[in-house]
Formats: structure tokens, C-alpha cells, sequence
């Protein structure tokens, strides 16, 4: 349902296509039911200032999804065995985690940033360069995050939403993220026959795999929306809510347990007799 993105120009025309799996699979990893979604992504219409031409872009994305990046990602997970793609997926993880890694600490996450760092040592070394993932196995779970989330820990507000060409959604927040996250990355100072060589070459190989992952998924979304671009509209913002919120619920959003009724055959009182 997770979100790790890179420019370039020489490959634009294929990184077009490949970040969808970055704004459309959202919903894939971010463990949010799909009906959820849909119940209430007609009424998710607020702060959407720019709604025509944000759905421009996502029809955009869309459709070289359809002529380019779905291919590829369906002959990748057809062609590719399981252990490989497991592979290719921790290799990518291990390599955010110095992003992970910063703005763990810029929230003051302490015991997260161990967690990062911990798995970061264990993995790049037991794991061969981060190829596998023995630190899960050790009690160390991955997580996420990014600047985006660090300026929602401080209350930053979202902003209107935007949907951008490549990047998919991206509010004036999550965008700023974004590009604050370059400058932690170690990547962005590797320099080979250009300097978007290395973080393209990740770009793409991330698209295609979140893609290949998300094949199933982004299909029955599409399929069961009664309106694609309001549903992934809100999978995103509520995906990215749990993500700040570090999975964990507001419990002061719940109802108040004195105006629940549990018995269907009485109204509701301001007392209940068990």
C-alpha cells in the first residue's frame, strides 16, 4: 500500500510509466482495506483545489502504466522466481535506510532509529549487502519514513493535493519531503557517467518490482471503484496518515462508548443495565 522515488531525463519516458507503481500500489502495502476505501472516497473531495487537472495526470500515469510499465512488471514477476524478487526488494530497502535512518532521529524516534540502524549493519554484512533480511528474523522489523513524515510529526499541514506527473501524489508536504529526502540519500552523491545515473537505474528497478507486487491488487481496485482517481485519492491519505502516525490509532477518534447502542431492539439511553 508503503512510498521511494528518483528523477531523470535520460529515461524519462519509462520513469513516466514507473512511478505509477509508486502512487497507484500504495494501496498494496499500506494494509488498508479496498471496500474501506470505496465507501468513503466519494466524500473525500476536500482540499482538492486542482482536482481537473490533477485527474489529467492520473489518467496520464495511467495510461503508460497500461502501455509500458504493466507489461514489464508482469513479465518481471512471471520470468523472475520468488527469491529473486525477494531479493531484489531488500537490496532497495537496505539501500533507504539512511534516509530511514535521518528522519528517525529529526523525530526523535530513538528506539526506531536503533531499529534502522541495527538492521542497516546486520543486513548490509550477514545479509550480503542487504540481498536478505536476517535482521527481521532477529526481532527487528522494518519501518518506514521519510521527510514528509518528519513535517507532519512537527504539524505541517498536508496542503492541497496534488497529483504530479512521475511522482503520482505529492502534496506541497510530501513534496517537499521528497526532495529534502535526496540530500540524506547517499546515492545522490554517487557519480557514474552521469549523476542520475544511480538513482535511475533504483528508480526504475523499484517501479517495476512495487508493480509486479501490486498486480492483483491494483486491478480489483480498478475494477470495484466507482470512481479510480477518488479512491486512490484516499488510499494515499490514509495510508500516509497511518504511516505518521507510526501505525498506531487515535483513540480519541473513536465513539464514545456511552453512545453506543448494543441492543438492536432498544433505543439508545443514557444508562444501559447489563
Amino acid at each position: 500500500m508503503k512510498l521511494s522515488l528518483e528523477r531523470g531525463m535520460a529515461a524519462a519516458r519509462f520513469c513516466f510509466a514507473a512511478l505509477l507503481a509508486a502512487s497507484l500500489s500504495l494501496a498494496a502495502p499500506g494494509g488498508v482495506a479496498i471496500a474501506q476505501a470505496q465507501d468513503i472516497a466519494a466524500s473525500d473531495g476536500e482540499n482538492d483545489p486542482l482536482e481537473p487537472m490533477n485527474r489529467y495526470f492520473f489518467e496520464l500515469n495511467k495510461f503508460f502504466d497500461t502501455i509500458l510499465l504493466k507489461p514489464v512488471a508482469t513479465w518481471y514477476d512471471g520470468v523472475v522466481p520468488e527469491p529473486g524478487r525477494d531479493s531484489v526488494r531488500n537490496f532497495l530497502d537496505n539501500l533507504r535506510s539512511p534516509v530511514i535512518l535521518a528522519n528517525d532521529l529529526l523525530q526523535g524516534e530513538w528506539d526506531r532509529a536503533g531499529t534502522t540502524a541495527s538492521r542497516f549493519g546486520i543486513n548490509t554484512t550477514v545479509g550480503l549487502l542487504g540481498l536478505f533480511d536476517p535482521a527481521a528474523g532477529w526481532g527487528l522489523p522494518q519501518h518506514s519514513e521519510d521527510f514528509g513524515q518528519t513535517l507532519a510529526v512537527y504539524g505541517t499541514p498536508e496542503g492541497p493535493y496534488l497529483f504530479v506527473p512521475v511522482l503520482g501524489p505529492a502534496p506541497p508536504r510530501d513534496l517537499t519531503g521528497f526532495v529534502v529526502d535526496q540530500f540524506f540519500d547517499p546515492l545522490t552523491y554517487i557519480y557514474w557517467d552521469r549523476s542520475s545515473t544511480v538513482p535511475l537505474i533504483r528508480f526504475a528497478v523499484n517501479g517495476i518490482d512495487q508493480r509486479a507486487r501490486s498486480l492483483d491488487t491494483l486491478d480489483q481496485i480498478e475494477r470495484t471503484s466507482v470512481d479510480h482517481y477518488a479512491t486512490v485519492r484516499n488510499l494515499y491519505r490514509q495510508i500516509r496518515n497511518n504511516e505518521i502516525a507510526n501505525g498506531q490509532r487515535d483513540f480519541d477518534d473513536l465513539p464514545d462508548i456511552d453512545n453506543l447502542n448494543f441492543d438492536t431492539n432498544e433505543p439508545n439511553t443514557p444508562g444501559m443495565r447489563y
